[in-house]
């Protein structure tokens, strides 16, 4: 009897300590459900391939730290990333070559061309603004408004040095004011005076805090404005400011040597079907492969004269740049 209830305390420390790697039939680094609407794609994959995959809150750094700290004993199957980080964690050898069903679809330069990484859906740098927060003050219009004192603790961006958004942020105002992927001068201008006017830096996803009313502006993708602005109570915009600003694409790459790589491939295979790639235009992304955007979704965008402020850029040499410019952000403004 006594051997009999040791093993069932033991089973039952087992049962308490299991951790959520698991318990899921597939982890993912970086799959926040308020990032992207990942909490709808992972419940579709759920219904149609019965895979549990966990909810996870790191941002494109973080999930390529942790991918590279469990190097030699991985723990997650695929991860999702802003490019330039898809880019990094192919070229520190922490993902292993895999193209998924629709990979031929997705144009050349939104993949890597050995499967390292490829792009699954898109978003517009601009800002997500809380009407209601600002106090009556205006909608700010371009980048050079946020630095007035109207807008002082106002702002909002993700920490450069760590998130993807920090960076597009960085190269979408960089680009506006005149700089260029060998001149990051004007950003770095831009981001001292935004710190002489208290701006907010989070290093997650800050989704909840624009809706709530703490950070009243900023820098965000269109797809989150749109998500606050139709499902959310209170007055939601988006604004692309009047300088212009930058398009970018959001990747996934195969953990290398993850514990359910199989597994892992059928949910790529899922992010880039046709009904996957609808999901993602329903909550407001724009798809890798060419799918239009649905009538009564693209009606709810700003107009394709907004957008043509929107430009593309050469992500892979903004990547080789971002070192540089990381250092040079924490030397001279934070």
């Amino acid at each position: 009897m006594k051997r009999l209830l040791g093993l069932l305390s033991l089973a039952l420390v087992a049962i308490v300590m299991r951790t959520p790697a698991q318990a899921a039939d597939v982890i993912c680094y970086n799959c926040p459900p308020q990032w992207a609407d990942w909490a709808s794609m992972l419940k579709a994959v759920k219904a149609d391939l019965g895979y549990d995959i966990p909810f996870d809150n790191k941002n494109s750094g973080q999930a390529l730290s942790q991918l590279l700290a469990e190097k030699a004993n991985p723990v997650a199957d695929f991860g999702y990333f802003g490019v330039n980080f898809g880019m990094k964690a192919k070229s520190l050898d922490v993902l292993e070559a895999y193209k998924p069903k629709g990979w031929d679809d997705v144009p050349a330069g939104l993949k890597d061309a050995e499967g390292g990484w490829t792009t699954i859906h898109s978003g517009t740098l601009g800002l997500f603004i809380n009407k209601d927060a600002l106090g009556g003050k205006p909608v700010p219009a371009c980048w050079k408004d946020l630095l007035k004192a109207d807008y002082k603790g106002m702002v909002g961006y993700l920490d450069p040095s760590s998130a993807a958004v920090g960076y597009v942020g960085a190269v979408a105002v960089n680009i506006g004011l005149g700089g260029s992927e060998s001149n990051f001068s004007p950003a770095i201008e831009f981001f001292k005076g935004l710190h002489k006017n208290d701006a907010i830096v989070p290093k997650q996803t800050s989704y909840a805090r624009v809706v709530s009313g703490e950070i009243p502006i900023l820098f965000d993708y269109d797809f989150n404005a749109y998500r606050a602005k139709y499902t959310e109570k209170g007055n939601f915009v988006f604004v692309i400011p009047c300088e212009g600003t930058v398009v970018f694409p959001y990747v996934v790459g195969l953990a290398k040597n993850g514990p359910n790589k199989d597994k892992a491939k059928k949910v790529l295979d899922y992010l880039l079907s046709d009904k996957g790639q609808a999901i993602w235009t329903n909550a407001y992304l724009r798809p890798a492969r060419p799918i239009e955007l649905p009538a009564a979704v693209k009606a709810k965008f700003l107009p394709d004269s907004d957008y043509a402020r929107a430009k593309s850029v050469d992500w892979a040499k903004l990547e080789s740049v971002q070192k540089g410019f990381t250092d040079r952000y924490l030397a001279d403004v934070r």
